[in-house]
């Protein structure tokens, strides 16, 4: 990211109860918070929002590769009510490049009808193709919903609007993009990808390993609860419902025609307990 931006940053790493070996190099736009004891991605976000001191912040996960200038376009299309996503590519580590695998790099997101995989109940974030095909020249344009991996937005919209990342219910790690999308749209604000600039995001799998440790149950509780969330509307604060924004975005892949009108849903299992 240092190496990669054009105007004045800061990039603060958050470590999440380790130390890199080979240590960071120092570098006067570096900033780094260690947490003794790892607590979660959510907790290392709100923990470097905290203290970042731009009018912007951009999350990212470790393993990325940015283009030259990200830090200078993403702000031009950027509202103080947005979230805007860079176009994603996948990432080769070993070359530090954009992979070479044939394939589109990836420009939207729907969210998925919860029961859409009985055995995965939830809101997931799936990659939408036909939406990316039929809108390839609109070079920034509504995004229904992101994997997480990197989002831009003013630093009063991440404090004052989403008011941090929260772990009620959601817990430590899971459905980060769920609870930052959702709120953006349904509180009024909008959710766009920026076809102007790109990152590369490393796919770990079984290659990498994931790196930290979370529990299948935390997964599936914080998803749970989150599908159940939204899909209820219950969040207080919100000026629409979940149909709004389905509708919106008509017609959604995976999502019943009928699906306002279905008079039962399939019960979201309560994990709490």
């Amino acid at each position: 990211m240092l190496a990669k931006s054009t105007g004045d940053i800061e990039v603060i790493v958050v470590l999440d109860g380790y130390w890199p070996d080979p240590p960071l190099q120092e570098d006067p736009r570096l900033r780094i918070i260690h947490k003794g004891e790892s607590q979660g991605m959510r907790a290392a976000i709100n923990s470097a929002a905290a203290i970042a001191t731009g009018e912007y912040i951009c999350k990212c996960d470790a393993h990325c590769m940015f283009a030259e200038g990200f830090d200078e376009i993403l702000p031009r299309d950027c509202e103080d009510n947005w979230v805007c996503i860079p176009r994603r590519y996948s990432l080769d580590a070993e070359k530090w490049a954009i992979l070479d695998n044939g394939k589109s790099p990836v420009d939207y997101h729907y969210l998925c009808w919860p029961w859409a995989k009985p055995d995965e109940v939830g809101l997931h974030g799936q990659v939408w193709n036909e939406r990316a095909r039929a809108r390839k020249d609109i070079l920034v344009d509504d995004e229904m919903s992101s994997q997480g991996s990197c989002w831009f937005m003013t630093k009063k919209h991440f404090d004052h609007h989403l008011k941090g990342l929260s772990e009620v219910g959601y817990g430590r790690f899971v459905q980060e993009f769920q609870e930052i999308g959702n709120k953006t749209w349904l509180g009024g604000g909008r959710v766009v990808i920026n076809k102007k600039t790109w990152y590369a995001h490393l796919h770990k799998g079984r290659t990498y390993g994931r790196g930290y440790f979370i529990s299948k149950g935390e997964m599936v509780r914080g998803t749970y609860y989150s599908a159940d969330h939204w899909f209820y509307n219950k969040w207080p604060e919100r000026k629409y419902d979940l149909a709004w924004l389905v509708d919106k975005f008509w017609p959604v892949p995976t999502w019943p025609a009928d699906w306002k009108t279905l008079r039962e849903y399939p019960p979201i299992p309560d994990l709490r307990n």
